[in-house]
């Protein structure tokens, strides 16, 4: 579970990003937010996964209150909530299930990155992770051949082998056709549903969100301006967040 209370974000010597935004999220939610360019989604989701420092606010993760746990805390976070990229980070040149086992730069230490070592268990559960997403015939295949759509679901992957309970995803079906961008969020849409999964991913364009969350969250000028469940939203609603 996550429930943050009262999350502010300011730029130092600059605005305001986030003010005073209350949040929870619970296993198996797939939350989507929503709103225009500076709204900040994006911010949002950097604040969530500690890839940007709070200003102010309260962060409990799993019952355990994350700044007053100190450096555990945080490790938990950075190891347990996983921030994607729009385009995520993938070593290019490496093979896809070498960037799965090696893991991202939150998630593992240095010297496994850097040596790429592998262990037999390491190399089956990377290999069963890879399966799972639709990609076994691409593990061996290096990461800079592999399509948009492809290298985000080797970045679930890679997220869910290293432990992952929170995938905050940014812009994730961005560039991608119609048919693979459906793919990534039925994907998505799994994790939820099937591995209990916490899925938060910003989806501005289209009516992706409407089609695949199960709670809407838009932001304006950093605040919630939008919270529903289980519905479209209304034209008064989508007029807030211009």
């Amino acid at each position: 579970m996550i429930r943050i209370q009262r999350l502010t974000k300011r730029i130092p010597g600059g605005p305001k990003i986030l003010h005073e935004i209350d949040f929870e999220a619970y296993p198996g939610d797939f939350i989507a937010i929503k709103g225009s360019s500076g709204s900040g989604k994006s911010m949002f989701l950097k604040c969530l996964s500690l890839q940007e420092k709070w200003t102010s606010g309260k962060f409990k993760f799993d019952g355990v209150d994350v700044f007053e746990s100190g450096l555990k805390g945080k490790l938990k976070v950075k190891r347990e909530i996983a921030y994607l990229e729009e385009k995520p980070y993938l070593y290019p040149n490496k093979t896809a299930l070498k960037n799965v086992i090696i893991g991202s730069v939150s998630q593992t230490p240095a010297w496994r990155r850097w040596t790429g070592m592998m262990r037999s268990d390491d190399y089956m559960g990377g290999m069963d992770m890879i399966e799972k997403r639709g990609l076994i015939d691409k593990a061996h295949q290096k990461a800079g051949t592999l399509s948009g759509g492809e290298q985000q679901r080797i970045a679930m992957a890679r997220a869910l082998v290293h432990g992952a309970k929170v995938i905050a995803v940014d812009e994730p079906v961005t560039g991608l056709d119609p048919h693979t961008a459906e793919d990534v969020l039925k994907e998505l849409k799994h994790l939820c549903t099937e591995q209990g999964v916490i899925v938060v991913a910003v989806l501005h364009q289209g009516d992706w969100a409407e089609r695949f969350a199960d709670r809407i969250i838009g932001l304006n000028k950093g605040e919630i301006v939008i919270d529903i469940r289980g519905r479209r939203m209304t034209e008064r609603e989508k007029r807030l967040l211009d």
